[in-house]
């Protein structure tokens, strides 16, 4: 920068010259300093302003724009996050055959305790066992006065413990958002829906996951938010099912039952309409599973429909009169040598009473004799009889959808002999649960095709492999109306549906090996209307006894035939089946004139 000096040699000498003073020239280039001075900072400023004006300019508008979209875009709940991870929340509703809720969400909230925010630790401790007497209030204070700095109180709370909790007044109790499994119509289908607990929790969010049953079975399908939260259809229909429940449980208590079970199942889709266990519990207070050493039979969490093995008794003779009927060995009226006792080695095969020295096979199934049925085994052989019973899936676990099905498995014979077909023909020897016996009846009743039991709704007949020809199966629907009509299933007729069936007594095998005297699992497997099968209904009852015409009576025409005949006669209607009635006799009528 060059600068104008303030008294310029040849400025001053020329004012001399001419007589001027020559300070007034210094005074001039002065202030001509002092003007390019201030222009130079006004300069200066005036930039730093409009560096600055632009940036408030910036930053004002980006916040508006933001605002503006806030206001313009939906709502959404933020996730909580958790170690590990974001808490998936989201789980999709269970619904029945006709789209009634099973299962769903419910929004609830936690509550914990942060001490160091708390007031007064005595008063809060002593007012939350008020509203929580299952607390104990030395343990909160204990917990409250020491050095933690967080604790949960409960895991869920209703509207009405959270505001008794919010009255208390203390900041150190919060609240955390929650969302439950809901099971609205408590103990219905409990079995089947299992129940659902928390998996990873936070303070703000906690993982609902599957912990039994269909909740288990199917928890990544609930938990995926890729179904769009569509829900998961169950063939059960919940009227169905609590009508059943209702009738069962009626039937146990009056036969002095330890425990039931029925399955109710199409015949044609395998979808299982109904499946009851008792004793039930609520999915929505699930009880805790039994200690080790523990009967796992006496836990109402047992389901007995697909965990229970049982000797399922002469329910199993149908069968072999039905192979014998495909194999071409005998046909409804082959007449049978049953003379006993049937003695092979050391063992003798001996029948309820004594029922002549021949029958035919109609005659065996209807009296029930182990006798005839164990002559057939016979010639139907060993390897033709396991064939015949794994074609019919009774040896490995049900196929069904909830988790407890897998450990259903049946107990085969050791060493499968020509004595164990024998005693296996006629129930004995081979231990399958409720289900597999259900699903052996549809084949009978749906002309001869394995159809695999499901508790998914499933759109038409779903039929498997062949296992049997028409002709075997239609002998064996009509057997099994004649043990209704005419056999040891008598209680069973229901005016207006044609029931046939087969009646089962097995002795109960003790722990320590051999069977009870006075125990016994009594079983009606049954097809209803018998000349058009639509459904097969299985009733078991554990331990019953009932006293009828002066004496106890165990076997299952006494006990669990009319509990599935109370059964069909409240089921039927409900599964809009019209019950089928003679035309009654037209009056004479006389016509006269006035």
């Amino acid at each position: 920068m060059i600068r104008i000096p303030l008294r310029p040699l040849a400025r001053i000498l020329a004012a001399r010259a001419r007589g001027q003073n020559p300070d007034v020239i210094e005074k001039e280039n002065l202030a001509q300093r002092h003007a390019e001075i201030a222009a130079k900072s006004r300069q200066q400023a005036e930039g730093r302003l409009l560096v600055l004006g632009v940036f408030f300019v910036c930053a004002f508008g980006a916040i508006t724009a933001r605002m503006g979209v806030m206001a313009t875009s939906e709502p959404y709940e933020p996730k909580a996050n958790a170690l590990g991870g974001a808490i998936a929340m989201q789980r999709a509703d269970i619904v029945d055959r006709e789209g009634r809720i099973l299962a769903t969400n419910f929004e609830t909230h936690s509550l914990y305790a942060q001490p160091p925010q708390m007031i007064d630790p005595a008063i809060a401790a002593t007012e939350l066992v008020k509203i929580f007497p299952d607390l104990d209030r030395d343990e909160l204070l204990e917990d409250f006065s020491g050095k933690r700095k967080f604790l949960w109180i409960k895991k869920k709370i209703s509207p009405e413990q959270k505001q008794a909790v919010h009255d208390i007044g203390d900041p150190g109790l919060l609240f955390g958002p929650r969302e439950m499994r809901l099971y609205p119509n408590g103990s219905v289908a409990s079995h089947v829906l299992g129940g659902a607990g928390f998996g990873k929790e936070g303070v703000s969010a906690a993982e609902v996951i599957g912990v039994a049953g269909i909740e288990k079975q199917f928890d990544d399908y609930l938990r995926d938010p890729a179904n769009g939260n569509a829900p998961l259809q169950l063939s059960l229909d919940l009227t169905v099912q609590a009508a059943a429940e209702q009738v069962l449980n009626g039937g146990m208590q009056l036969m002095g039952a330890k425990g039931a079970t029925s399955i109710l199942m199409d015949v044609h889709t395998g979808e299982v309409i109904s499946v009851v266990s008792l004793p039930d519990f609520d999915p929505n207070d699930r009880p805790t599973p039994p200690t080790s050493g523990f009967d796992p039979s006496v836990s109402p969490l047992f389901n007995r429909a697909v965990q229970g093995v049982y000797e399922l008794g002469s329910t199993f003779k149908i069968f072999t009169a039905a192979q014998a009927i495909d194999l071409g060995l005998v046909n409804t009226d082959t007449v049978v040598d049953t003379r006993g006792p049937l003695r092979w080695g050391r063992f003798a095969i001996r029948d309820f009473r004594n029922y002549g020295n021949e029958m035919s096979v109609r005659k065996i199934i209807v009296k029930s004799s182990n006798i005839g049925t164990a002559r057939l085994a016979q010639q139907i052989g060993v390897e033709r009889q396991q064939d015949f019973l794994d074609k019919m899936g009774m040896l490995k676990a049900t196929p069904f959808e909830i988790v407890e099905a897998k450990g259903g498995k049946p107990l085969l014979p050791p060493n499968w002999s020509e004595l164990s077909a024998m005693t296996i023909s006629y129930g004995h020897g081979l231990s399958t649960t409720p289900m597999h016996l259900a699903a052996g009846y549809a084949a009978i009743a749906n002309g001869g095709h394995y159809v695999r039991p499901t508790v998914l709704k499933q759109d038409g007949a779903q039929y498997g492999a062949r296992v049997m020809s028409e002709n075997a199966a239609a002998s064996a629907r009509s057997m099994l109306r004649s043990v209704v009509t005419e056999g040891t299933a008598s209680f069973a007729e229901v005016k207006g549906y044609q029931v046939g069936g087969k009646t089962g007594t097995a002795d109960k095998p003790r722990p320590q090996g051999g069977y009870y005297d006075d125990k016994v699992i009594a079983t009606f497997a049954s097809i209803f209307p018998a000349h058009d099968p639509k459904y097969t209904l299985i009733v078991t009852l554990d331990e019953p006894e009932v006293y009828s015409h002066g004496e106890n009576r165990r076997t299952a025409g006494w006990t669990a035939v009319p509990v599935a005949a109370e059964m069909v006669r409240r089921l039927a209607p409900l599964l809009g089946l019209r019950p089928q009635v003679d035309p009654a006799k037209v009056t004479a009528i006389t016509l006269t004139s006035n």
